[in-house]
Formats: structure tokens, C-alpha cells, sequence
């Protein structure tokens, strides 16, 4: 299942979704319509757990192509939200987590001579996400160094503390697109918060899917384009560290909560490793896409 948060109005208050082909079918709506009291939001199902997403797909095979009158919307007549528009928590960024990405960041931004030995975890404030098709900001006073890195991202289901890896799938409730935008002229003593959590650092979309949809996701193309150019194109196979190292390696000291967000670190190709150096600036688009998932597009504007 394509879960989505979605708008039908810029007034309209944010509602949770399903993707069907070229229609949004309202969760709550269609719950109305057939006597069933569904989730509004991205977050409500989540708390819920598998049983309400089970029952939610069950009512879906049964309406689909004969849908309750107001429930499935055109794609083109509402406007997608990050699907979850405001974390509760900061989201988990994963540093250095592809071969050649740590290669290319020896030199220019004083990676590690070595590979980590263990995930390199930061994070991103949930002030930095936007959702499909809002602008990332660049502020010439704050930044000359814009960057771009493609990420899988993983959304947690349900709470994980001190997990397995053999017991950590179990805790995944769905996957989607991130991208991690990044002002390589601010990290700031080694640190990466400002640089990576600024507002709109955090492009995030269109949908989550579901684990059921996706038969490997160790084994997922992943690029991402900048102005219509690729700078990225690899797989999520190539991860130094593994969808279930990170989800067990994080929960062993930090208790991962439904609705958490684990991005789980970008292929080569980013700006700062080429040679020269390229960055964003206003006018450029940049899109990312990951294989089974789908296509975030967002402009960069000025600002400041």
C-alpha cells in the first residue's frame, strides 16, 4: 500500500491517503462512507498498529473501482504533504554508509581515512522537512555550499529498544524518499546538525510504502537529478550498513519510537565530492527518486 498525506485545498486540513494508480482515496472519508472509524493522519495509523492498516487494505479490495461517492480524489486536484508532515522526533541521518561515498569525502570534507567501524549517526530537526514540490531554500548569508545526497528512507512501526538485527525488519512500517540537503560550509567543529538541519533540509515524499510492496530493500535503484542532469545513481545494496544493523545499532542507546525516521545515508555522487566542487543555487530542480517508491521534485529559491 502507497500511503500519503494529501491536501484538497491550500485551507484544507492535512488527511491521510492511499495511492491508487491516478486517484488519492480518503482513509477517513472512505471509513464514513462504510461504517468503519479509520485514521486521519500518517501518525494516528501508525500508533495503531498492523491491525488497523490490515483492516484499512481489507475495505480497499473490497470498494476499489467502485468507490463510495467523495472518497477517491484525482491526483491532480489535491496537493501531496511529506507524509508525515512533522515528526516528533528529530530524524536519524546515517553518515558515510556507501563505499564510495566515504572515498569521495576524504579530501574535500575531511572524511575518514578508513571506513566507520559502526554507523555515523546525526540528525535532522523536524522543522527541516517539506513535503513534494515545496521549495528548499538557499540563503547566500548562511551558505555558498548546497549539496544534494538521495537517501531510502525508513519509517519506524512500532518501539525498538535494544532490538536484534535478526528481530529488527519486524519494526519497519514503511519506506520512502528523502533528500538530505546539506551546507558543507557549516558544519561547525565536526558537528553536522546546522549544516544537514536547517529549514527545508529535509525534502521528504510521496509517499510511504509498505514493507509487503517491497520485496528486497537491500536491493533498490536509487538517483537523483539536478535539473533534469543525474549526479546520483546506485543501490540501496551497496549500504555499508544494513537496514537492520542501523535499526538494532540506534535502539541499543536511543529507544526508537512509531513514527521515528531513520535516512539511511546517500551513494557517491554528491557535490561536494566532484571535481570541481558543484552546488545548488536559486533556480535549479532538483529530483530524487527511489526504485518501487517514487519521484520527490523540488526548486531551490532564494531567500534572505
Amino acid at each position: 500500500m502507497k500511503l500519503v498525506t494529501f491536501r484538497s485545498s491550500i485551507e484544507a486540513p492535512a488527511r491521510l491517503g492511499a495511492l491508487e494508480d491516478d486517484l488519492v482515496i480518503d482513509i477517513g472519508f472512505l471509513g464514513e462512507a462504510t461504517g468503519e472509524v479509520f485514521p486521519e493522519t500518517m501518525l494516528e495509523l501508525i500508533d495503531l498498529g498492523p491491525a488497523a492498516l490490515s483492516r484499512i487494505a481489507q475495505v480497499l479490495d473490497v470498494t476499489r473501482n467502485k468507490w463510495p461517492l467523495g472518497a477517491a480524489l484525482p491526483v491532480e486536484d489535491i496537493s501531496l504533504c511529506a507524509p508525515i508532515p512533522r515528526p516528533r522526533k528529530n530524524i536519524f541521518g546515517i553518515g558515510l554508509n556507501y563505499l564510495e561515498h566515504v572515498e569521495e569525502t576524504k579530501k574535500p570534507l575531511d572524511g575518514p581515512k578508513d571506513l566507520p567501524e559502526k554507523p555515523v549517526i546525526f540528525s535532522k530537526p523536524p522543522t527541516a522537512v517539506i513535503g513534494p514540490g515545496q521549495a528548499i531554500e538557499h540563503n547566500a548569508a548562511i551558505t555558498q555550499q548546497l549539496d544534494w545526497e538521495v537517501e531510502l528512507a525508513v519509517i519506524i512501526g512500532r518501539t525498538a529498544r535494544k532490538v536484534s538485527e535478526a528481530d529488527a525488519m519486524r519494526h519497519v512500517f514503511g519506506y520512502s524518499v528523502m533528500i538530505d540537503v546539506s551546507a558543507r560550509d557549516n558544519r561547525r567543529a565536526g558537528q553536522w546538525i546546522y549544516s544537514k538541519g536547517m529549514d527545508t533540509y529535509a525534502p521528504f515524499g510521496p509517499c510511504i510504502i509498505t514493507p509487503d510492496e517491497i520485496a528486497d530493500p537491500q536491493n533498490l535503484n536509487l538517483w537523483l537529478t539536478v535539473n533534469g542532469v543525474e549526479k546520483q545513481n546506485s543501490n540501496t545494496k551497496h549500504m555499508l550498513f544494513k537496514i537492520p544493523t542501523l535499526i538494532s545499532d540506534i535502539s541499543q542507546g536511543i529507544t526508537l519510537e512509531p513514527g521515528d525516521i531513520i535516512a539511511t545515508g546517500t551513494p557517491e555522487g554528491v557535490g561536494a565530492g566532484r571535481t570541481p566542487q558543484e552546488w545548488l543555487w536559486p533556480g535549479d530542480v532538483v529530483e530524487a527518486h527511489v526504485e518501487g517508491i517514487g519521484t520527490i521534485r523540488h526548486p531551490v529559491v532564494k531567500i534572505g
